[in-house]
């Protein structure tokens, strides 16, 4: 029996998570007045002194390539990965799911694409719109305040379009596109796809204090003047108000109840001693990303709760949803040969395609975007892989040709000079479809080093998603065509998936604590709060009753604002 050892404090709130949710959460909370404890499950992590963002590639012995810890890239601001030492998960026979998880605090804030999209009226409607999946229990007018004053408070730049179905927000000017993307976006216009500036979490001008963007792309390395959204944006301004205790390498194993069956804290491990511990709050947040969540509530059993903490509807862990996602990439001859020249820009694209086929009669429902990729970044481990195969398909002229295994010396410098800044792409990320067969569940057999039971992932892609995914690289196929470029490879067929991505790769876990009117049906109400336990509430993607296709980080911080205001409230009226 590990000796378990109780905090002499108690919390008005515990969060449990510092990524988007959960620190938007506590940000509200802190400045309410609430006495809030958050616990995350790794260590403590600071740009200024982890982050790289201006240590160059060559530098390394391992010219920047991913380490196990980081399969991002060495320099990457994000500890965690798809496997993690003592932390497995499992999944069932035929069933491929690839589950990253970040340990660490901020979470996976530190490393996202910042695209910051808000979803739309059909997003929250769609069973109305088409009869697939169901309508959430909130519309678009009830979230739009919310986007507005995320928009305010985090600040991100776009462009106002009045795009059926892509709601605008309160932007900053968006950056001039580069080079690629002008010949993108031309071949796109040509064949009627529209392209519009991408709409990101990085500041184009100051902003509550912080500094504007400087271009110099690495995003993803952690940024020491926060012109990028990640969590301490939130965070320090909480830890400010001196109502914050900051636990890290705090692992949680459940969610703790009294006789009652209401929430009274969480007991976890500290990783570094190995000590169980536990903490008493009069309110639970779990904000850990969806999975972790729906693992916390699925192994908080108890008399009250036989099948897991708030799921006397059996959804804890079904509906599982990811983004579907496949990838065309081409050369531009247009683009060979470029001069040098600057190609920084903010850490992720200037332009994107949204999805423009929502009055088309398609054979698939909902949509997709196209995110654009190319130019001259910063070159790395693997850089230019395979260029004996461009330089066959462009041999121009004799000292061009192609040369087996990529060739030698000079010759080999020349043929990257050329082709440095050539290569394009397209990701298309969409949407998938809320299943109840879909899901994630505690594995009887296998616990992770802290003795905590894991999660078993089952799930398939539907044929709706395989046929989005065709759609995806039949047209980003065209516009490299359209754009004068050659697509690259052959298209995937049927059998390959026509290149659809694993599910969980995108990172875009939701769903798993879904929000709805009905108890037997749904886990949260609509201010995320859990039919069967008032005094606990879910704050990352797990609320969600669907996935569109877009970033679902906007969306994450406009429902945790809404339902930490929701707390105060309640607090207030003496309801919690």
């Amino acid at each position: 029996m590990p000796l378990i050892q109780e905090s002499p404090e108690s919390y008005d709130v515990c969060i449990v998570g510092s990524g988007a949710g959960g620190s938007m959460a506590a940000k509200v909370l802190a400045e309410a007045g609430a006495n809030v404890v958050v616990l995350e499950a790794g260590p403590e992590w600071s740009v200024q002194d982890d982050g790289a963002m201006f240590d160059w590639n060559y530098s390394s012995p391992r010219r920047g390539a991913s380490t196990t810890d980081r399969p991002f890239g060495e320099f990457d601001a994000c500890l965690g990965g798809w496997d993690i030492d003592g932390e497995p998960y499992t999944t069932t026979e035929d069933t491929e799911w690839e589950w990253f998880r970040a340990r660490m605090l901020g979470g996976r804030t530190h490393h996202w694409g910042r695209i910051s999209l808000r979803f739309g009226p059909d997003d929250f409607n769609g069973k109305s719109v088409d009869g697939h999946g169901d309508d959430w229990p909130i519309d678009y007018e009830d979230l739009k305040p919310y986007y507005d004053r995320v928009d305010r408070m985090i600040g991100l730049f776009g462009s106002e379009e009045n795009f059926y179905n892509a709601p605008d927000g309160i932007f900053m000017d968006p950056p001039e596109p580069r080079c690629y993307e002008r010949v993108l976006k031309q071949g796109a216009e040509d064949i009627n796809i529209p392209v519009i500036p991408s709409r990101l979490s990085i500041l184009t001008e100051q902003h509550n204090g912080r500094a504007a963007c400087h271009y110099c792309a690495q995003c993803n390395r952690g940024c020491t003047t926060h012109s990028n959204f990640s969590a301490p944006v939130l965070l320090n301004p909480a830890l400010e108000t001196g109502n914050v205790t900051l636990i890290t390498n705090a692992m949680v194993r459940e969610v703790t109840t009294d006789k009652e069956g209401q929430a009274t804290g969480v007991s976890y491990v500290d990783t570094q001693s190995r000590r169980e511990q536990k903490v008493e709050s009069d309110v639970v947040v779990l904000a850990a990303s969806a999975c972790e969540s729906a693992r916390l509530l699925l192994n908080s059993t108890s008399p009250r709760h036989p099948n897991g903490l708030a799921n006397s509807s059996d959804a804890v862990g079904r509906y599982l949803m990811d983004s579907t996602g496949t990838t065309v990439a081409g050369v531009i001859p247009e683009l060979l040969n470029q001069p040098a020249h600057n190609c920084d820009g903010v850490g992720g694209m200037h332009m994107y395609v949204p999805w423009w086929g929502y009055d088309q009669n398609l054979d698939f429902p909902r949509g997709y975007h196209f995110e654009l990729w190319g130019g001259r970044g910063m070159p790395g481990y693997g850089f230019g892989s395979g260029i004996q195969n461009l330089n066959g398909l462009f041999p121009g002229d004799e000292e061009t040709k192609k040369k087996g295994g990529g060739g030698y010396g000079q010759q080999l410098k020349k043929d990257y000079r050329r082709f440095y800044g050539a290569m394009v792409g397209m990701s298309g990320r969409g949407e998938s479809i809320a299943h109840r067969d879909n899901y994630c569940e505690i594995d009887p057999n296998t616990t992770d080093e802290y003795g905590i039971p894991v999660l078993r992932f089952n799930h398939s892609w539907r044929e709706e998603e395989y046929l989005q995914v065709k759609h995806m690289q039949e047209k980003g196929r065209e516009i490299i065509d359209a754009a004068g470029g050659e697509p690259l490879g052959t298209m995937p067929d049927r059998e390959d998936g026509y290149g659809i991505t694993t599910p969980g790769e995108i990172i875009h876990e939701t769903g798993v604590t879904r929000m709805g009117t009905d108890p037997d049906e749904s886990v949260l109400n609509e201010y995320c709060q859990a039919h069967d336990v008032d005094n606990l509430f879910v704050a990352d993607g797990g609320p969600f009753v669907s996935q569109p296709h877009k970033n679902p980080t906007w969306t994450i911080m406009a429902l945790s604002m809404r339902t930490a205001e929701y707390i105060v409230d309640q607090r207030e009226k003496g309801n919690l």
